[in-house]
């Protein structure tokens, strides 16, 4: 191991987590990546348009650093002959993945790849199994500074003997409040107590946790690898931050979904390490403002990595500014407070309730400039959301998040949308919200 790539552990929430030099992964990534806007229609150019866009529209002054590039980058028919490495398309990339780093790097912004633990990528192309070390050298030697590593494509005598229950694939029954039950198919689950850390599926992404770690270069390892093999134990150990279900969609019933999976999750995120529920789709089909307002306010509450996918280039004002809230930034990316927003009150169920339309409706959460407190509207139809200060953790002194002392009274409290100051606010909030949207507001000091 090169001397000045810092590898130490921290002792997180139970979990070894991985501490890289510079402070890389120690907050949720923030950047872009070009598949949910381009999926293989990929290219420098478009790779570039984003990068400038970035810098243009405000968004690396907001704190948005990696440009990423996804699937198909490179030739499909397979490696060079000679050296082995992965091929950059020269139709696509004509000077070379390491020409497209150095422009991106002279705007002061990062550089992303992707690559997966298989034979081949998810659409085809080329992946890193059995070539982790070479890969890991060639991808420092280009410059890279980000690898998002799939999980598609990985020979038989990698599958486990176990399968892990993730509860939102479609792939498993569904028992008594998203319990897995056996499918039809030969789905096995592992017996309790089962150690998924010497799972195969642990060692394949820990191969190249390795390779990278052996380079002379801190490069953020994102594990995509869609919440199978219990990830949320062990990816903390593996990498930076690591996918927690399938792929996303720009639907609002999907981001419910994930948010809904995501929500049981979140003991496992603080510093140095995060789940991943899936790149943002702000910008994307037909979400409405209201969908992408609780799309982007919950993701970042949920401290996940906030990678932009859509067309910044013809993204309109009104959703960069979604994308460039200093509230929510702000609180995604605080120093002192590495721990997410979590439910304290699921609403219109009954704590608790896994459900994939109706997921928990208040979350808080501390940060260096107050509590964080979020109320969403999943329901077709306005609805009145009441947030009472004495309900929120973190100002009655009873979370166990860290938060503060004994509930008082008054607060003062700045809306995160509008950033109006409310002035002194005693005993809570109450708004009408629009079907599908999320108020969030900033609750400070005493009053």
């Amino acid at each position: 191991m090169h001397p000045h790539t810092l590898i130490t552990t921290l002792l997180l929430s139970s979990a070894q987590a991985l501490v890289l030099k510079d402070n890389v992964g120690k907050l949720p990534a923030l950047g872009w990546n070009s598949w949910n806007a381009f999926h293989c229609d990929v290219n420098e150019e478009k790779i570039m348009t984003a990068a400038n866009s970035i810098v243009s529209l405000g968004l690396k002054d907001a704190g948005y650093e990696y440009v990423n590039i996804d699937d198909c980058w490179s030739i499909k028919s397979g490696r060079d002959n000679l050296t082995h490495q992965i091929i950059p398309d020269p139709a696509k990339f004509p000077t070379g993945i390491k020409g497209t780093a150095d422009k991106i790097h002279a705007l002061g912004l990062k550089i992303g790849i992707y690559s997966s633990a298989g034979t081949e990528t998810c659409a085809g192309y080329p992946a890193s199994i059995g070539y982790e070390s070479l890969d890991a050298a060639t991808f420092a030697e280009w410059g890279i500074d980000y690898l998002k590593y799939d999980n598609c494509n990985f020979p038989s005598n990698w599958t486990d003997p176990y399968i892990f229950c993730v509860r939102e694939l479609r792939r498993t029954g569904q028992g008594p409040n998203g319990t897995c039950i056996p499918g039809n198919g030969p789905e096995i689950y592992a017996p309790p107590g089962y150690d998924w850390s010497q799972s195969n599926t642990a060692a394949r992404f820990k191969i190249m946790s390795d390779a990278l770690l052996a380079q002379n270069r801190s490069i953020l390892y994102s594990l995509c690898e869609w919440g199978e093999a219990d990830v949320t134990s062990w990816g903390n150990s593996t990498g930076s931050s690591w996918r927690t279900t399938d792929d996303i969609e720009p639907s609002w019933e999907r981001i419910t979904t994930i948010l809904n999976e995501n929500s049981f999750l979140l003991n496992s995120v603080d510093f140095w390490g995060h789940n991943d529920p899936d790149m943002l789709e702000v910008g994307n089909g037909n979400l409405t403002l209201e969908e992408n307002h609780s799309h982007f306010a919950l993701w970042a509450g949920m401290k996940s990595p906030l990678i932009i996918g859509t067309a910044l280039d013809s993204l309109p004002q009104e959703l960069v500014d979604i994308l460039k809230n200093k509230y929510l930034l702000e609180f995604s990316q605080d120093q002192t407070y590495g721990k997410p927003a979590m439910p304290y009150k699921w609403g219109t169920n009954p704590d608790w309730t896994f459900n994939a339309s109706v997921p928990a409706e208040y979350w808080s959460g501390n940060s260096e400039k107050g509590v964080l407190v979020l109320a969403a509207n999943f329901l077709i139809q306005s609805e009145e959301r009441n947030i009472v200060w004495s309900e929120v953790p973190e100002l009655n002194g009873k979370s166990g998040r860290g938060g503060g002392g004994k509930w008082g009274g008054g607060y003062q409290v700045t809306d995160i949308w509008s950033g109006e100051d409310l002035g002194c606010v005693v005993g809570g909030v109450k708004r009408e919200v629009r079907s599908h949207d999320t108020v969030g507001f900033l609750v400070g000091e005493r009053c």
